[in-house]
């Protein structure tokens, strides 16, 4: 299952996204958790230090192995080079799967001990001096749309993705690649404005949306998210003394989690699985190769010299039951893949 963690800055996001990771290693399921926030938080709120955090190696600085792995024997890609952030699969192409060793899991990937559990983490990294006044940090992000398309998981497995905050998760198509996106909302104006950015954005793409409000103190603020959001308003949390323990550097054993927070998170995996049953892979590759095809006509033609259209198979369909090695004919045949909706297109490799 793919999952986002989505809101505003200060809400919450990287926080919930944490706790819900850690659920999930408590049950015992694997999980690849990603930072894709432009603020790099998420390995200190799982409990790294400082400077193990930084020691997870950025994504974007192995967008060329990355790209080179995925192309496999895929003849539509001449070259690594000529691979975008919106590149789909097809036959030929590498695939990622969850549990499984590969060449970009060994050089993106790290594991991280919980008390519970462990779970894989991987990040885009943050920007660096070099990056400031030059760089899009949606560049940096690609990689990790890439990895996306790529990957076929399960419903007992579980991808859980720390977004970057407010509206840019529209900035590519990345918004599409989840079964489940839960937005982080506080009982605010603004804490629902990104909801409704977001709910008005992904309205056409079919994107499963539930809010999580957090900083709740009472019943007022809870029935105040329910006035502005309905019955997307899924669960809502407040005060954590473990979070705020975990933040002051003193964790306790997430055993000790509030008995409330823990069946707010299960309310979370059950509403997590639940969505599988209306996974639509069809769906799902068409929405990748019409965000490639925009793309491709918008900048990538101009910046690869290539026409990058010819990079996409017809007769593929991204699915579970699909080999992930080189070479394979991993396609299933089907008519030509009908471009969805369309939305911004920020410039990016």
């Amino acid at each position: 299952m793919k999952i986002a963690f989505v809101g505003k800055g200060g809400s919450g996001k990287t926080t919930l996204s944490s706790l819900f990771i850690r659920h999930l290693a408590a049950k015992g399921a694997p999980v690849i958790a990603v930072d894709a926030d432009i603020n790099q938080h998420l390995g200190v709120a799982l409990g790294l230090d400082e400077s193990a955090a930084a020691a997870v190696p950025p994504m974007g600085a192995q967008l060329p192995l990355i790209k080179d792995y995925l192309r496999g024997s895929n003849p539509r890609i001449a070259s690594a080079e000529a691979m975008i952030k919106t590149t789909p699969p097809g036959e030929g192409s590498r695939l990622l799967r969850v549990r499984e060793e590969n060449p970009v899991y060994a050089a993106c990937a790290r594991p991280v001990h919980l008390d519970d559990g462990e779970v894989t983490l991987m990040a885009t990294g943050p920007f660096t001096e070099s990056d400031l006044g030059v760089a899009c940090y949606h560049s940096k992000v690609g990689a990790v749309e890439l990895c996306l398309n790529h990957l076929v998981d399960g419903a007992d497995e579980y991808v859980v993705v720390d977004m970057t905050a407010g509206s840019d998760s529209f900035a590519s198509g990345m918004f599409t690649r989840f079964d489940m996106t839960f937005l982080v909302a506080e009982p605010t104006r603004k804490g629902v404005s990104v909801y409704r950015q977001y709910k008005e954005y992904a309205r056409d793409y079919g994107v499963a949306l539930r809010v999580v409000g957090n900083k709740v103190q009472g019943g007022d603020d809870a029935e105040f998210l329910r006035a502005e959001v309905g019955d997307d308003l899924l669960v809502t949390v407040g005060h954590s003394d473990w979070v705020r323990a975990m933040e002051k550097g003193r964790p306790t054993p997430f055993a000790q989690l509030a008995e409330a927070d823990r069946r707010a998170l299960g309310t979370l995996q059950e509403e997590a699985d639940a969505s599988y049953h209306s996974r639509d892979w069809e769906r799902y590759t068409r929405q990748m190769v019409h965000f490639h095809l925009r793309n491709a006509e918008s900048w990538g033609n101009a910046r690869t010299g290539t026409d990058l259209a010819a990079q996409v198979d017809p007769g593929f369909v991204l699915h579970e039951g699909l080999s992930t090695g080189s070479g394979q004919p991993v396609g299933e045949q089907r008519e030509g893949a009908v471009p969805a909706g369309a939305t911004s297109t920020a410039p990016s490799d």
